[in-house]
């Protein structure tokens, strides 16, 4: 028997339970990973929610994880018992253990360890696809990330500087301001004291940016549109502030001729190789030291009080749950 969080029926924070179910056995293909390290993702709150569907109640919640493989399935080649490795998967990463497709493994160097597996995996991957794919950022470029001092503003904030990028933020208190310009914002505007698009345009003397990366959603539109240059992109990755309705095309026009575009992970790192690829770039400029991945840790059992404080936007950085 394991230790997992269990969810019988979606809804707030208060319906997570730590309970106990069997140990999973590893099919073909599979390996069995205890957990060392659970990653904790805004998109675990919308499964948690309901606002994402799920395949059956009750279900474990979780979709991140690092550890040690210490069991193999049937058929098994990429990995060996022993191995260190991090994982995304589809919901069942709060628990002490969770088998997992081998090819979707990714091993971990040495040094890199456990809780910086489970922090940099989803984020980092979801910033690589948006720096180097979604739009390659360019050096000289001008970017506005939105929440700069959560975990994926960090990363961005971090990795765009990295590639030369004017990076400017937004952020809720001036304690998160200081936190983004130092991982490479150098101007952060806060949002709840002045208008984020007027900002920018002070910033910029009126040329605006390349690209908006926008985790928000409904908040922030459409003011993200218009921080963007003639055909400038706004890649709008996330709805911490709930969806975007009733879009417009029109005004992707009048703006400039703008592209918008709602990239997901799962397409991006949807092949085996490409994810394999997207991790080795993640992990290489982590080694180099051009991106840390900032984290606190909480036990798995605080699970209520750790999602009450990531919907209440009280987090900075990551957080990274200890079975």
């Amino acid at each position: 028997m394991i230790k997992a969080v269990v969810v019988h029926e979606v809804g707030g924070p208060d319906v997570m339970h730590l309970e106990e179910i069997e140990m999973p056995k590893p099919g073909p293909g599979e390996a069995l990973v205890r957990n060392h390290a659970v990653g904790l993702n805004y998109i675990d709150t919308y499964f948690r929610s309901g606002a994402y569907a799920v395949p059956q109640v009750p279900f474990v919640p979780g979709n991140e994880a690092a550890g040690e493989v210490i069991e193999l399935g049937k058929g098994v080649k990429d990995v060996k018992i022993g191995d260190r490795v991090a994982y995304l998967t589809h919901l069942g990463g709060y628990a002490e253990a969770r088998a997992v497709k081998a090819s979707r493994l990714v091993k971990l160097p040495k040094s890199i360890s456990y809780e910086t597996g489970a922090a940099m995996l989803l984020k980092g991957l979801t910033a690589q696809y948006l720096l180097r794919q979604t739009h390659k950022v360019k050096k000289g470029e001008t970017i506005l990330i939105h929440a700069a001092a959560g975990g994926m503003g960090l990363i961005l904030c971090q990795w765009g500087k990295a590639l030369g990028a004017h990076v400017i933020g937004t952020a809720g208190s001036p304690e998160k301001a200081k936190l983004a310009k130092r991982a490479g914002a150098k101007q952060v505007i806060l949002y709840r004291q002045e208008n984020f698009v007027e900002a920018v345009k002070k910033i910029t003397k009126g040329k605006l940016c390349d690209v908006v990366y926008d985790g928000i959603g409904k908040d922030t539109y459409p003011g993200s549109l218009d921080c963007l240059r003639p055909l400038g992109l706004l890649a709008s990755y996330g709805a911490s502030s709930g969806q975007i309705e009733n879009f417009n095309l029109g005004l992707l026009a009048q703006k400039g001729s703008l592209y918008v575009t709602r990239p997901t992970l799962n397409t991006y790192a949807g092949a085996d190789e490409d994810l394999q690829k997207m991790a080795r770039d993640l992990i290489r400029v982590i080694s180099d030291g051009l991106v840390k991945i900032p984290y606190t840790t909480r036990p798995l059992s605080d699970i209520v009080a750790v999602h009450e404080a990531l919907e209440s936007r009280a987090t900075t950085g990551s957080t990274v749950l200890i079975p």
